[in-house]
């Protein structure tokens, strides 16, 4: 049996390591910084998490916490529920994406007194996450291929994130009424809110995640001989605006380009209004989100005006196919298949690219060639670049400064990102 004196004096004991891990673990952030070798994101959390392994369990303590995940748009949405959770307080978040538990532990120990976080989770890390804390809120945005050498088929991932909420039945969960893999993982929840934004991309939902059962036609009112239905849902959002809970109604102008943007915002005042941030508040603050992490940013690169635009995977390239289709501007399209993006870009084949005919196209990085193969076949004429720079050199026409749009996947996107911030 431990006396009062030793639970007293492990507990100084345990007060000295945290305030050690936390002051080492900021030390390794601003050296990160300082010697531009990151954000120091992920550094820094995992220096402190290795002198504190509980840190995470003592940063989260009194904090109101919403967790995002899904397979995209995390960042944007993370950005957007981080803003609206101002209204009602100081907020942090890891903003620069470092989305598993050391970087979740660095955004939480650069404002440690902040009443309100907002985290990015990666989908396979969300059980981690509530294996140790339950958030307020948990947010689930979709489901659908992404990285398959290192996340596996969807079904996997469904259930990794079904055992994350069984582990968190006091949480409060936002869930897209939409794709049936976020109906498969959330229906079983008791607390619940249902978001409806639409459903895009449908060729990974077009069977139940639970039984197998063909599912059909995913617009309307679907339900599984296995019992797994659409629910209705409490918002719904469309070209026009958005419907909260109450029937109210409500405009939804925003910086941020695309009905893409506009489920996000959806979805970041479904989780803040669930912790009582009045709607209103939430949203002015929303509305002054210009880009998150340099997506949808506008910038200067060789004489032109370029818009980055982040594309990971068939869903997201759709999403950024709908955005370009606004305008007839050049295209850049860059991809690579390092260990971050996936090494495996069979996906290109799953991609409707036949919509790029008649567009000034050029392709470059590192999976230039397949990509250009993959045009041929959707008879859309490209050039191939060996770099951005040389990319943006064949769009310029008469020599004037064209803006020109650019579609990246996440390394190339990262890279033309942090030379943006280097000029």
């Amino acid at each position: 049996m431990v006396s009062a004196r030793g639970a007293r004096r492990a507990d100084v004991l345990s007060r000295v390591r945290t305030g050690t891990a936390l002051a080492a673990g900021r030390l390794a952030t601003s050296t990160s910084r300082s010697l531009r070798l990151g954000s120091g994101g992920i550094i820094g959390g995992r220096v402190a998490l290795a002198l504190q392994p509980d840190l995470l369990t003592r940063l989260v303590i009194d904090k109101r916490i919403v967790v995002i995940t899904g397979t995209n748009g995390k960042t944007t949405t993370t950005h957007m529920v981080a803003q609206a959770l101002r209204a009602g307080g100081a907020s942090v978040s890891n903003a620069t994406g470092a989305n598993m538990l050391d970087g979740h532990v660095a955004a939480l120990m650069a404002e440690p007194r902040a009443p309100y976080a907002a985290l990015e989770v990666d989908e396979l890390h969300l059980a981690q996450l509530t294996d140790r804390f339950q958030p307020s809120v948990i947010l689930l945005l979709n489901l659908s291929r992404d990285q398959l050498d290192r996340v596996g088929e969807i079904r996997s991932v469904e259930a990794s994130l079904r055992r994350a909420l069984r582990q968190a039945p006091g949480a409060r969960v936002v869930a897209n009424a939409d794709d049936p893999n976020i109906v498969s993982v959330a229906a079983d929840h008791p607390h619940v809110t249902w978001v409806s934004g639409g459903c895009r991309w449908k060729h990974d939902a077009l069977n139940c995640p639970r039984c197998g059962a063909f599912l059909g036609e995913l617009d309307e009112a679907w339900e599984c001989v296995c019992g797994l239905r659409r629910p209705n849902a409490d918002w719904t959002v469309d070209v026009g605006g958005l419907t909260a809970p109450d029937g109210t109604s409500e405009r939804l102008s925003l910086p941020l380009p695309g009905q893409v943007n506009r489920v996000n915002a959806t979805f970041a005042l479904a989780a803040t209004t669930a912790l009582d941030i009045p709607r209103t508040e939430a949203l002015d603050h929303i509305r002054r989100l210009r880009d998150a992490s340099g997506r949808y940013e506008h910038t200067s690169m060789a004489g032109h005006d370029v818009r980055l635009l982040l594309a990971k995977n068939p869903a997201s390239w759709l999403e950024m196919l709908d955005l370009v289709a606004e305008n007839d501007r050049p295209l850049i399209l860059v991809v690579n298949s390092r260990q971050a993006d996936g090494h495996d870009v069979s996906w290109l084949w799953d991609i409707e690219f036949e919509r790029l005919v008649g567009r000034n196209v050029v392709v470059t990085g590192e999976r230039a060639l397949d990509l250009a193969v993959r045009l041929r076949y959707a008879e859309v004429k490209c050039e191939i670049a060996t770099n951005v720079q040389r990319a943006l050199h064949s769009v310029t026409i008469g020599g004037s400064a064209d803006s020109v749009e650019i579609i990246a996947n996440y390394t190339a996107f990262r890279d033309l990102f942090a030379k943006r911030q280097q000029h």
